[in-house]
């Protein structure tokens, strides 16, 4: 089933999410729905609290890395960055949000991260991935912190984004979009 995507400024996007401490048909099939969610957005990955469930669980689908699965999940993860070395941003370094859509940023991010999280099983693994995967991670374990990338942006991209917040009016608890729907 493909579930509505949360906007900023829905509670659960902006708070610490908590461990997850079932792990059961109904975890399963919370991550299956974030899955076709994802798929249909189109996006790359999605953390639950950006489905309103404040819960420590993202899902990714990326087939362009050999560090991991094409499609993963990651469940009360840990992750840990190399220091993000200083200077500018480049046009590659431009990502988006599913929860901040229609807009790219160019945001620093570490060129690698070790991953460290539970399966749908509840058995823990560790990967390592470097590139755009590496991003992808961070990203999304950045939504189970409270944090979304536009808080993370240096000028003039936070300007740019507070513009186009403005602009679109968000801020609500309500406002949210479902992939295959016009909005």
């Amino acid at each position: 089933m493909i579930l509505p995507i949360y906007i900023t400024g829905h509670p659960t996007l902006h708070s610490p999410a908590e461990p997850v401490t079932e792990f059961n048909e109904d975890l399963a099939e919370l991550v299956e729905n974030m899955y076709e969610t994802t798929v249909a957005a189109p996006g790359v990955g999605l953390a639950a609290p950006q489905i309103g469930i404040g819960k420590q669980a993202f899902v990714w689908v990326y087939a362009n890395q050999t560090a991991a699965p094409a499609r993963g999940v990651a469940i009360n993860p840990q992750l840990f960055i190399e220091p993000i070395q200083p200077g500018g941003t480049t046009e590659e370094d431009a990502e988006g949000c599913l929860s901040f859509p229609g807009v790219k940023y160019q945001l620093r991010r570490s060129p690698r991260a070790l991953l460290r999280a539970q399966g749908l099983d509840g058995k823990p693994y560790e990967l390592e991935a470097d590139g755009w995967f590496a991003r992808i991670l961070q990203h999304e374990y950045d939504h189970l912190q409270g944090t979304l990338y536009v808080d993370r942006l240096a000028e003039p991209f936070s300007s740019k984004a507070a513009s186009f917040y403005q602009d679109n009016k968000w801020g609500s608890e309500n406002t949210k979009w479902t992939p295959g729907e016009a909005h």
